[in-house]
């Protein structure tokens, strides 16, 4: 079994080995195909329970432009202690690679599909993901995050409920969560189809319970921008302040800035469907997601008063969820 050190510097690995219950873990992949007008997130994961009985696998699915979601549930689950490769049932899942094999009572998922040219938040001993420095807390932390690919592109098809559907060519994300349970109130999005392949944002703002022997609560922000092969980050951990967020029924306004750089989100709302989240108790958070959110994005650099601006375009087929008590996020 590797070590922990190891666990911390591979944060796509499967974490439940040896944990105790509650714990929940689960890979998010994001599938737009080319034409764009199909877009999917395929979530297989794990939930382990107190009574053994209530302990299940997972496969959700959420058709992002129907809104129609579905929960397939498996009593067979197994995961390599060394690498991200998970079996549901039949079906098959790793960082390159899935194979869908479901036929039950929800309904039937069948095909394969290839990932290309993947690209992960960077793992470093001081940084070891998008969690920075607060990955070497894993067990002291509500919920842990991944992110896989912030872009890559897709070869192969699916059949999804009797419809065949041809993704290569298309754009795809992963990304993953471990841990207990998700916060009590959290922002999160991810586009990455903007004016040119290659850029990509995934943000997240979050109520986080606290860490060490003083339990305060805090805002915990990660937030990634993928443009011209750097990756501009504003976070936390790294010393980021949000200058600016307001959530309303339509929209969320967000500009962070560090030494460096600042960033403009402005994130237009759009209707979802409902998933399944991860509560201490069982998999019951209702979960509104959407696959059709609009994004404006601005990045200047920063030079004393001066700023220049590096990017400025517009984003669409964005995944985002806006949960629970989103009002703790705001600045006072």
């Amino acid at each position: 079994m590797p070590d922990f050190f190891q666990r911390v510097l591979h944060p796509e690995w499967y974490h439940g080995h040896g944990r105790q219950p509650p714990f929940f873990e689960g890979w998010y992949y994001k599938l737009v195909n080319a034409a764009e007008d199909a877009r999917y997130a395929i979530i297989p994961g794990v939930f382990i329970h107190a009574d053994p009985g209530r302990t299940h696998a997972f496969i959700q699915v959420l058709n992002g432009s129907t809104g129609e979601a579905f929960y397939h549930t498996s009593g067979s689950f197994e995961a390599a202690p060394d690498a991200f490769t998970v079996r549901v049932d039949a079906s098959h899942f790793e960082a390159q690679h899935l194979r869908l094999a479901v036929d039950d009572a929800v309904g039937t998922l069948r095909g394969e599909l290839f990932f290309e040219a993947p690209q992960p938040w960077p793992v470093t001993v001081a940084s070891p993901g998008i969690m920075g420095w607060y990955g070497w807390l894993p067990a002291l932390m509500e919920c842990n995050h991944g992110v896989l690919s912030l872009d890559h592109t897709i070869r192969g098809s699916l059949e999804i409920y009797g419809q065949t559907i041809d993704f290569t060519g298309g754009r795809g994300y992963i990304e993953k969560d471990w841990g207990q349970s998700f916060p009590t109130g959290y922002v999160w999005m991810q586009c990455n189809h903007f004016d040119a392949p290659g850029i990509s944002l995934t943000a997240s703002i979050a109520t986080i319970p606290g860490v060490g022997p003083v339990r305060r609560p805090f805002v915990g922000y990660i937030v990634g921008f993928l443009y011209d092969g750097l990756l501009y980050r504003f976070t936390t951990y790294n010393g980021a302040k949000v200058d600016r967020l307001v959530i309303d029924d339509t929209t969320v306004t967000w500009t962070l800035y560090n030494r460096d750089h600042e960033l403009k989100i402005v994130a237009t709302r759009a209707s979802g469907g409902l998933l399944l989240g991860p509560r201490r108790t069982d998999m019951h958070l209702r979960v509104d997601e959407t696959m059709q959110a609009v994004l404006e994005i601005e990045l200047n650099a920063i030079n004393g008063s001066r700023k220049r601006r590096l990017y400025h375009g517009h984003g669409r087929n964005m995944a985002m969820e806006v949960v629970g008590e989103t009002g703790k996020l705001l600045k006072p």
